[in-house]
């Protein structure tokens, strides 16, 4: 009539089918759940260099530098739903060759249960700020954004942006000095 192995396979899909029931649940709980945290950049220093550029022909492009704070209370963002967070400072900015060039200056990885205040002081740069030609030099309308993927225990991945950017005016000459 039935055998061990076919009431273990009903046990087997009921059981399957529950721990179905409640991922569900548990992503429809944070699904509609506002990510969005007010983030403070100030940017404290801006150096611009003509740097020879190896990837392309022998030409020059610009490298910038950028000495910034950051400071956000990412406490908000994390319920019982989130795993960790993946945050990244970018920069976006036009040329008269690419009307949107972005370009990712410093990631961070946040854990569950890891301090959730940002408090980052006389930062550089992770990164190069390379531009593909001469577009940083006198852009007066370079804009960085910090934002974040959260990465939940079950559940979409949503790409949140920070309430609070900050544009910055590039100067018009390039430095001579070696070190930055």
């Amino acid at each position: 009539m039935n055998t061990v192995l076919s009431r273990a396979n009903s046990l087997f899909a009921f059981s399957l089918s529950v721990m179905a029931a409640l991922t569900f649940g548990c992503f429809i709980t944070t699904a509609f759940k506002d990510r969005r945290v007010s983030v403070d950049i100030h940017v404290s220093r801006v150096m611009l260099k003509n740097v020879d550029d190896f990837t392309g022909p022998r030409e020059r492009s610009d490298l910038g530098f950028i000495t910034f704070d950051l400071s956000a209370d990412i406490k908000p963002i994390f319920d019982w739903n989130v795993k960790q967070l993946f945050l990244y400072l970018s920069a976006e900015y036009a040329t008269k060759s690419n009307a949107l060039n972005q370009v990712v200056l410093l990631d961070k990885i946040v854990l569950r249960g890891e301090s959730t205040k940002l408090n980052l002081r006389d930062m550089k740069s992770k990164y190069f700020f390379f531009d593909d030609g001469n577009g940083l030099r006198a852009n007066k309308n370079i804009t960085l954004t910090l934002s974040w993927n959260v990465v939940p225990n079950a559940g979409i991945l949503p790409l949140v942006m920070g309430s609070g950017h900050i544009s910055v005016p590039f100067p018009e000459s390039y430095e001579t000095t070696k070190s930055y």
